[in-house]
């Protein structure tokens, strides 16, 4: 591409964030639009966009979150997440944070063993029906669940996208990730709840009549299918079974969420018709347009520069290298998805590990992969589970503005990438 594309790209891309950030007009609007204008301008094409593997959208991620949503469009029918809002509301005994903190801390734990994206898209109903319950303003708690999956993706290969990227570059096997970084995911959320506490302190309000109210329900009662909801929970089962041995089955996660979301259609009486308008389909839109967009600075080579940038200066410092690599794998994937970064980053990651004597093991990967998950906590768009929960509690009417997001979003993403550059000097050098 010539010089003139790449800046239009970038100004293009500059001009659509500006947008989503001002909130002057849909952020699907602007995602969409900018996708287009990347497309007229010639920053990219219909077969990248559409077809390429390195810049085109991401199928993998769009059918994931079709399939996933069709599967809890179907469970949302059985009553299932009102049974879990009561139970969870009467073992916290009605108190507000200690409802955060026990839902942040399964969204961790499920985040390690499912993506983030598939975890808070089961999450998130639950989440809207206990703060109904307890009156509560639910922009805090889905935020909260954001930052806890995004967070407790880091723990193994299939918590997070760009895992499974750097582990396929690298050679890291599930054990490695659980070894090197699941004592870091453990202690930063229970940073997390900390910071919870404080962040949202404004939102703890508890109602004793509602409370009293709440720990009077019969949470079974509130299951009204039980056959339908033994047949998605049968499905469920199977798909997480699916997540979690993809190293043996080698099946993407959108294969295996796409077969999930046909068997419980096709086994189970509920109308097709119904179910898909379940579907956020104004969330697909935006990862579309986001997606060409990101590809047209890939095309362009505006990310390959900055990340060969980023490789040069690091050199064959491997303390100074780690934390530059840490520090800006996570601001970029505040801005830019981190799918798409990973994967330019990857390759030049293994190049500079080969530079410096290094192997499967070595720091660099676990500082870029830790920058890149971390880093997507930023901004309302830094990650794929952030754009999903978004379009949630738009669609739900408790919409969650840019910088509601990331006024919050920027103080977590801070805290954990000092404490995860601690982590590495503590564990990698003083006690290597």
């Amino acid at each position: 591409m010539s010089d003139w594309h790449a800046w239009a790209a970038v100004a293009v891309f500059a001009g659509t964030y500006a947008l989503i950030i001002s909130e002057k007009i849909h952020r699907v609007a602007a995602a969409l639009g900018g996708a287009g204008l990347m497309l007229a301008l010639g920053a990219t094409d219909d077969q990248s966009a559409f077809f390429s593997q390195e810049s085109g959208i991401d199928w993998n991620v769009i059918f994931l979150l079709l399939g996933m949503m069709v599967i809890v469009g179907v469970l949302k029918r059985t009553g299932l997440f009102e049974y879990l809002a009561v139970w969870s509301v009467k073992r916290a005994r009605a108190r507000p944070f200690r409802v955060m903190a026990m839902l942040v801390a399964i969204t961790a734990l499920a985040s390690a063993l499912l993506d983030n994206v598939t975890t808070v898209l089961l999450i998130a109903p639950v989440t809207l029906l206990i703060c109904q319950r307890l009156a509560l303003s639910v922009a805090p708690f889905l935020i909260a669940e954001v930052f806890a999956s995004n967070i407790g993706g880091i723990a193994t290969l299939v918590g997070d996208p760009p895992n499974i990227i750097v582990a396929g570059r690298a050679g890291l096997t599930f054990n490695d990730f659980l070894t090197d970084l699941a004592p870091l995911a453990v202690l930063l959320t229970a940073v997390l709840i900390a910071l919870c506490r404080f962040l949202f302190r404004g939102a703890f309000v508890y109602d004793a009549e509602r409370a009293a109210q709440v720990m009077a329900l019969d949470e079974n009662e509130t299951i009204r299918e039980p056959r339908l909801l033994a047949q998605g929970l049968g499905v469920l089962a199977l798909v997480i079974a699916g997540f979690v041995l993809h190293p043996v089955l080698h099946w993407a996660p959108s294969v295996v969420a796409l077969l999930g979301a046909g068997l419980l259609v096709a086994v189970s009486t509920v109308r097709t018709g119904e179910v898909l308008t379940e579907v956020e389909w104004p969330t697909l839109a935006f990862f579309a347009g986001l997606f060409v967009m990101i590809g047209a600075l890939i095309d362009t080579g505006v990310i390959g520069e900055v990340s060969h940038a980023l490789s040069n200066a690091v050199g064959d410092r491997e303390l100074g290298g780690s934390m530059l690599l840490l520090g800006a794998s996570g601001a970029l994937s505040g801005i830019v998805d981190n799918i798409p970064y990973v994967a330019t980053m990857a390759p030049i990651t293994g190049d500079l590990v080969h530079s410096l004597g290094g192997g499967a093991h070595h720091v660099m990967w676990w500082a870029l992969t830790l920058g890149a998950d971390l880093g997507g906590n930023a901004t309302a768009i830094g990650a794929s589970a952030n754009v999903v929960v978004l379009g949630i509690a738009e669609r739900n009417g408790t919409p969650i503005s840019f910088w509601q997001f990331t006024r919050y979003g920027l103080i977590v993403t801070a805290a954990t990438l000092v404490l995860s550059a601690g982590y590495i000097w503590l564990r990698y050098f003083a006690l290597a």
